[in-house]
């Protein structure tokens, strides 16, 4: 079984409502078919129910019919004043912004996550979900992490999260060691399995010397004073951290080296171009960049994404919704 499988059936148990802005895509509509009619999360879709083909189950809302949208209108103003925002300014981005009038949908709890990016850039997915649903309490950041569904020789298939290698540039160590703390956590809701988390850098236990290499030692020594019940160890080479033989050779005495699924990235580019190679020339399943951090999930895609990663999407994020209950 694939994981997404896994997740499908998860998301089937506990039924959630998510939101697909981005009706103009075609991929998008096809995935809320697919959604609704497999039973994996209630759909609504923003836009003109005139301009969308009828899809059964399926619920398209308006910002121009809806009977709220004033109320919106109001809230998100009173919400961003502050910032500068006035009435007329609100008015425009909720009524002509689809994004801005899901996450204000999704405050108000008329649904429990939102799947965008089809379409649009992750700034525009994601600057209205931190400006509205806010970052959770708990949470030092919000990061972002892709699950990958990797296929192995034997063609057996492993699954990895990946982070953060959607949304945070130069994370400091403080930022590292909560990454994977979060990471660790979403491997475990998504998956079932426990996490092996490493902390990836181009060392090894010391081989090199380099203040890049500092900043990953420094993340590990914090994570571990921080979350001392999580299994994290690193520097690690990527080899160290998931072949077993290599890892014997070295970091013989790691307990995580050899077996990692969750592995954090020193930076972005190289969580992004590690997600895409592995993706690309390793022929693996990349769903994602999935939100973790957020007080309600409100999940990114790529713009070269397939129908099935966009249904991939919403099952993740219908199980994250569950887990925030």
């Amino acid at each position: 079984m694939e994981i997404i499988d896994f997740i499908k059936n998860k998301a089937k148990g506990n039924l959630k409502t998510i939101i697909l802005p981005e009706s103009e895509d075609k991929r998008v509509v096809e995935a809320a078919k697919i959604a609704s009619k497999e039973g994996i999360a209630k759909i609504i879709l923003i836009g003109d129910k005139y301009e969308i083909d009828k899809i059964d189950n399926v619920e398209i809302i308006n910002p121009f019919d809806y009977p709220y949208t004033d109320d919106l209108i109001t809230e998100f103003y009173e919400l961003r004043k502050d910032k500068g925002i006035n009435l007329d300014d609100a008015r425009k981005m909720i009524t002509t912004n689809n994004m801005y009038f899901a996450c204000m949908l999704l405050k108000r709890g008329i649904a429990d996550g939102i799947v965008s990016g089809a379409c649009h850039p992750t700034s525009d997915t994601l600057r209205p979900a931190l400006q509205i649903i806010k970052t959770k309490p708990t949470s030092q950041l919000v990061s972002a992490f892709f699950l990958m569904d990797t296929l192995n020789l034997d063609g057996s298939r492993t699954p990895y999260i990946f982070g953060d290698a959607g949304l945070n540039e130069y994370p400091n160590p403080k930022e590292l060691a909560f990454i994977a703390k979060d990471s660790s956590d979403s491997f475990k809701l998504l998956t079932g399995s426990e996490p092996i988390t490493a902390f990836l850098s181009y060392s090894t236990m010391g081989s090199a010397k380099h203040e890049m290499i500092d900043k990953v030692k420094l993340a590990v020594r914090m994570a571990k004073e921080l979350f001392p019940e999580y299994q994290m160890d690193g520097e690690l080479q990527l080899d160290a951290a998931i072949v077993p033989e290599v890892a014997k050779t070295k970091a013989p005495y790691s307990d995580v080296a050899g077996h990692a699924n969750v592995l954090i990235f020193p930076n972005l580019d190289a969580g992004n171009i590690g997600y895409k190679l592995v993706e690309r020339l390793g022929h693996a399943k990349a769903y994602g960049p999935i939100t973790q951090g957020i007080n309600k999930p409100v999940n990114d895609l790529s713009r070269g994404c397939s129908v099935d990663d966009i249904v991939g999407v919403i099952a993740i994020t219908a199980v994250q919704a569950g887990a925030s209950e």
